[in-house]
């Protein structure tokens, strides 16, 4: 059993050498989408970290494999939407990320569980969740 554990704990210390790429961007993009300050708190504190180019993390967020699950959900995020990237999409993609953004806001998938189990500052009100739909309904596909 005492071997089991040294090389539990050896494994550990040996996968923290695998480091995915942080998601964070020095500059502020000119492709960004451009929302009114109250829609840009609700997506600062409820989207970004997975729909932008600038990612928070949190010091646990540096320990793999935490940190290889965190990457492949900021990857699928923005696979989703890139909220950094918004002038550079073409008039389908605007079309088809507007009508996924209202089905995720309308059912409320978005913000994950999980994050806000970890972010529970990131929680939606009801009356954010409203003002969301409302913007999203402004947005155009062009």
């Amino acid at each position: 059993m005492k071997k089991f554990f040294i090389y539990l704990i050896l494994i550990v210390l040996l996968i923290q050498i695998i480091r995915p790429n942080k998601n964070r961007s020095e500059t502020v993009s000119a492709t960004a989408i451009v929302a009114p300050e109250n829609i840009q708190i609700i997506l600062d504190k409820s989207c970004n970290d997975c729909h932008s180019n600038n990612t928070n993390y949190e010091w646990y967020h540096n320990i793999s494999p935490i940190s290889w699950i965190v990457s492949l959900h900021v990857k699928d995020g923005k696979d989703h939407v890139n909220f950094d990237i918004w002038t550079s999409y073409n008039k389908d993609q605007k079309k088809h990320i507007i009508k996924d953004l209202k089905k995720s806001i309308e059912t409320r998938e978005m913000p994950l569980v999980g994050y806000l189990r970890v972010h529970p500052e990131a929680v939606i009100s009801d009356e954010e969740n409203q003002e969301l739909l409302d913007w999203i309904a402004t947005l155009k596909s062009e």
